[in-house]
């Protein structure tokens, strides 16, 4: 099984969407199709936007190790 990563323009989403969906259900599963980057290194980034503003009293580890527990 292979997994991609694609960045789409906003005017072919709907297109890509529907290719998608329209191919065998056990061969093709839609993981994610939001704009957000599904990625360790986007949150990093913003865990440290969150630190230096200093609202959170937690450290990066713990924060990094309470969103695994709950998505892993």
């Amino acid at each position: 099984m292979h997994t991609l990563k694609l960045n789409i323009q906003d005017n072919v989403i709907d297109k890509v969407i529907y290719f998608l969906q329209n191919l065998p259900k056990n061969e093709v599963e839609i993981v994610e199709k939001t704009i957000i980057q599904d990625d360790w290194s986007y949150l990093e980034k913003e865990i440290d936007k969150g630190m230096d503003s200093g609202t959170s009293k937690n450290s990066h580890s713990d924060i990094i190790n309470n969103i695994k527990s709950k998505y892993e």
